[in-house]
């Protein structure tokens, strides 16, 4: 079952935004996608309780039971999954790595940020999965600070995704209607660079396109 495990020690780095982006743009592949949300807070879920009966389907469960969840969500038919973890959630995000067959570790290019993935990227070395840094928040026309910033992440021994996400008002607009950014502006950045990343991580996963 292809999985991705979307992992960040770091709050506020955009791991539900990108978990539910994926998903939805999976669904729209014509994939029977699915959103396991680890997060005792849930965000991923109210999301989905937002969006109603429309893909992907978002379930929740405690990472002790993330096994069992996925089994159950491969019964009844899910052909991709995506799983949003909690920041420091080191056990959460433990389990997900180990069922995961692509890990995307969002991050901003700020101090804080990539301090954090320090411990992510120790994580993801003995879990050998492989693993890409998603910069997350770029600002407009800001070249030199994603070649700084991709060097640094090099450095820890990390891949950088060849996508990026820009600041992207969308994106907010999108998920207080539990909408994604395609939703609210199809013809948008935000819609393709969510169309990207989704063709991209498709190759990795070795899926056939649906659509």
């Amino acid at each position: 079952m292809p999985t991705v495990a979307i992992v960040s020690q770091k709050g506020g780095s955009g791991k539900t935004t990108l978990a539910l982006h994926l998903a939805t743009c999976a669904a729209y592949a014509g994939k029977q996608a699915c959103v396991i949300d680890l997060d005792p807070q849930a965000t991923a879920a109210v999301w989905g309780d937002w969006r109603g009966d429309f893909l992907p389907k978002v379930l929740t469960c405690p990472p002790v039971r993330l096994f069992g969840t996925i089994q159950k969500a491969v019964r009844e038919g899910a052909e991709l999954l995506v799983i949003d973890t909690p920041p420091h959630g080191d056990t959460a995000s433990r389990e997900a790595v180990r069922a995961a067959d692509l890990v995307l570790i969002p991050t901003r290019a700020r101090a804080f940020d990539l301090h954090a993935l320090e411990a992510t990227a120790e994580l993801v070395a003995y879990a050998r999965k492989p693993a890409f840094v998603l910069l997350n928040g770029v600002p407009p026309r800001a070249s030199r600070l994603v070649a700084e910033t991709a060097a640094f992440v090099e450095g820890l021994g990390l891949k950088v995704c060849p996508v990026t996400f820009g600041e992207r008002a969308a994106f907010h607009r999108s998920s207080k209607a539990g909408e994604v950014a395609s939703e609210v502006d199809p013809e948008g950045k935000a819609a393709g660079e969510v169309e990207a990343l989704w063709r991209w991580g498709r190759e990795q996963l070795g899926m056939a396109d649906s659509a």
